[in-house]
């Protein structure tokens, strides 16, 4: 695996050893018991829903800690992981919690700009985690994150206008043809919308055809065998014959505003899309929206396993602080507050107990579905693998590539990522 360079490891020791130095208003202490000063949090969860929860729960960090005060920011995903990476190498402007997506996590772990969280009051009651959950917070045997929800993929569906077609979920591919057709000749809409900027998206059809994007036990690049090519084949041909539409770009937006106006019958996503969806006038009855597991494929049926973690930046200069923040943020209590308003997935196995968590039907259908999900490589390139992969899937879905050739092309982008891969 690659290696951070030798600049940033000496960047953040630096930071490090300001933080020991450090005497000023910003600077948190524990001399007395008692935490104070400022934890900087850059929250990516989604605007107008999720963020307004986590930034509730964030105060309430601040009323037990009344010395502390939290600095929320709200960045943008698709900004975010680049943004901490340029604060953080150049020792300015990072905040002292990052909430990470699982795959930046062992990508900032090897640059050297986490703090390792072994013994320290992040972990409280670490066992308590769901063991999936933990393994994308692990690199190189030590912890560098705290994982705050865990995530997997369904299918969204209308059900007045799946009753008005006379269908029922999708099992598998054919299934979902089937069903798209009916709703099409009883409705006049199209049956599933299909997201065509985001490569997140194609890895229940790459893992519903035996495939997946590396084996990282091997180091072996795995994209551009028979399966991948079956996987881009069996997305372009939804495309194809008007089982799906799609897009080339703001594909969220786009995804998001025809499930909502009942413009399609079904659409691909998860936990986190629940809180929005639900705002939706084809839902302003929330029984109105149905979920089920991903259609299978010739050879497999699942998702993907997402989700997102708090770490905290080894230049902090409240590292104390920091720590019980992510602690507070990632306890029972919080992570069924997130359950109960949001829908979204506990990584405590106790939370699940919990009242909130237990009467969320989304909660309940998820919680199976996370349990099989497939784990994403947990390298430090593991982020990085999406970008060829979302050019290549694009320019399928959009008629100017072949699967064949989109197979290739990501199989050959990989091998220059991945040094010394087969």
């Amino acid at each position: 695996m690659r290696r951070g360079i030798t600049a940033t490891a000496l960047v953040a020791a630096l930071a490090l050893a300001a933080t020991a130095c450090g005497s000023d208003d910003e600077t948190g202490s524990k001399s007395s018991g008692e935490l104070s000063g400022t934890v900087t949090w850059w929250d990516t969860s989604s605007v107008g829903s999720e963020d307004k929860v986590f930034k509730k729960l964030a105060e309430g960090f601040e009323k037990k800690h009344p010395k502390v005060d939290v600095k929320y920011v709200n960045v943008p995903f698709g900004e975010a992981q680049n943004k901490f990476k340029n604060a953080a190498q150049a020792g300015d402007g990072a905040p002292d919690v990052i909430r990470s997506e699982v795959a930046w996590t062992p990508d900032f772990a090897n640059l050297g700009y986490l703090a390792p969280l072994d013994g320290t009051a992040a972990l409280k009651d670490q066992d308590d985690f769901l063991k999936q959950a933990v393994a994308s917070t692990k690199y190189e045997d030590k912890t560098y994150a705290v994982p705050q929800v865990i995530d997997s993929m369904g299918i969204f569906y209308n059900k007045k206008m799946f009753e008005e077609a006379g269908v029922e979920a999708p099992a598998n591919l054919a299934d979902l043809k089937t069903v798209a057709k009916k709703i099409k000749d009883k409705t006049g809409k199209t049956g599933l919308y299909l997201r065509g900027d985001d490569p997140y998206y194609f890895l229940s059809f790459l893992y519903g055809e035996g495939g997946d994007m590396v084996d990282a036990g091997s180091k072996s690049v795995t994209i551009d065998k028979p399966e991948g090519v079956k996987a881009f084949k069996a997305v372009k041909a939804l495309v194809d014959d008007g089982t799906a539409k799609t897009d080339a770009s703001d594909g969220w937006e786009n995804m998001m505003q025809a499930f909502k106006n009942g413009d399609v019958a079904m659409m691909i996503n998860g936990p986190w899309a629940v809180a929005d969806t639900l705002t939706g006038k084809e839902f302003t009855d929330k029984g109105n929206l149905g979920v089920a597991p991903v259609p299978a494929g010739s050879a497999a049926q699942g998702a993907p396993q997402g989700g997102h973690n708090l770490a905290v930046y080894a230049g902090s200069k409240n590292l104390d602080a920091s720590y019980a923040f992510v602690e507070y943020m990632t306890s029972v209590d919080s992570q069924a507050t997130a359950a109960g308003e949001l829908n979204l997935l506990p990584t405590r196995t106790s939370a699940y107990a919990k009242k909130e968590a237990v009467d969320s039907e989304i909660v309940g259908f998820f919680k199976p579905v996370v349990e099989t999900a497939v784990e994403r490589p947990w390298i430090p390139e593991g982020g990085s693998l999406f970008e060829p992969l979302r050019i290549e899937y694009t320019k399928v879905l959009t008629g100017q590539t072949t699967p064949e050739k989109a197979a290739k092309a990501t199989g050959d982008s990989y091998r220059k990522l991945l040094e010394g891969w087969k």
